[in-house]
């Protein structure tokens, strides 16, 4: 048995055009600030893994990826143990339609299972035609998320990318609108208007968002959905859950009932040698 390579430079110097690397990260590892040369469909088999632009963050999940368009600035941090893998594609070996900016992706259960049937194909060889198959049918299993739920784009304002970041940092703060325009130098009203202006939304409507991205790797990791809702200044799980569907479209407890594993293990990363 010989361990895949987890050198991001082999994949992007490769010959064919979309292979998958495996690599695991501890809890807390940040990848800082990097460009490829590939679009790369960067997906957590297990854990949570948080990505950020200048434009925005993104959380992913097991039901999640992002793709991540070639030439785009990008840093990642793991929030807990996180099975990554990730696809590096050639522009050539994906449909025209693909988005120039990144975008959430809905992870089903054939193209969690076509991912990783990829990461064990070895980067040195040739594909069968069992995996050209595989290869040719994986770009057009990729569904786009229409609201992009588990995206917050990155303010333009200071005085809003302050607050912004405040509540990122401890989303259970529960100070309002006003008690934060004395704090950043800007009438409520200002501030109202920002984040219409640069969201879309309201001010209490992007706290919420906050919080339940923030609940997304706590409950991936098993913890109580009671710890959680009183931690982000909810008084009862119930009040929090109806918080958590309004964001992201589920219950914490059908969120990850999912049936993609929480776990998928390191045999991933072995390939084995034909005798």
């Amino acid at each position: 048995m010989r361990t895949k390579s987890t050198n991001p430079e082999d994949y992007e110097a490769s010959r064919h055009g979309i292979v998958a690397m495996p690599k695991e990260y501890p809890s807390g590892f940040h990848v800082r600030s990097h460009i490829h040369k590939r679009s790369q469909l960067i997906h957590a088999t297990a854990g949570v893994m948080e990505v950020k632009t200048s434009d925005g963050l993104w959380l992913l999940p097991p039901q999640r990826a992002v793709w991540m368009p070639a030439g785009i600035a990008h840093e990642m941090r793991a929030k807990g143990e996180v099975s990554l893998r990730t696809l590096y594609i050639l522009e050539g070996a994906c449909p025209t339609t693909f988005p120039k900016k990144p975008r959430s992706v809905r992870v089903s259960t054939l193209l969690r299972e076509l991912i990783l049937r990829v990461a064990r194909m070895p980067l040195d060889r040739e594909p069968t035609a069992h995996d050209k198959c595989i290869l040719d049918l994986l770009p057009y299993e990729i569904a786009w998320e229409a609201d992009e739920a588990l995206h917050l784009p990155t303010p333009k304002d200071k005085r809003l990318a302050s607050i912004c970041r405040a509540l990122i940092d401890d989303p259970g703060d529960s100070r309002d609108l006003e008690e934060w325009a004395s704090l950043v130098g800007a009438s409520s009203r200002t501030l109202a208007r920002l984040f219409k202006r640069e969201f879309g939304s309201s001010f209490l409507l992007w706290r919420k968002q906050v919080r339940a991205l923030s609940a997304v790797p706590r409950l991936a990791a098993g913890e109580p959905v009671g710890i959680v809702a009183a931690d982000l200044g909810y008084g009862t799980p119930g009040a929090f859950a109806t918080m958590f569907r309004q964001m992201l479209g589920e219950r914490p407890s059908r969120y990850f009932e999912k049936d993609i594993p929480q776990s998928v293990g390191n045999s991933h990363l072995l390939l084995s040698d034909p005798a």
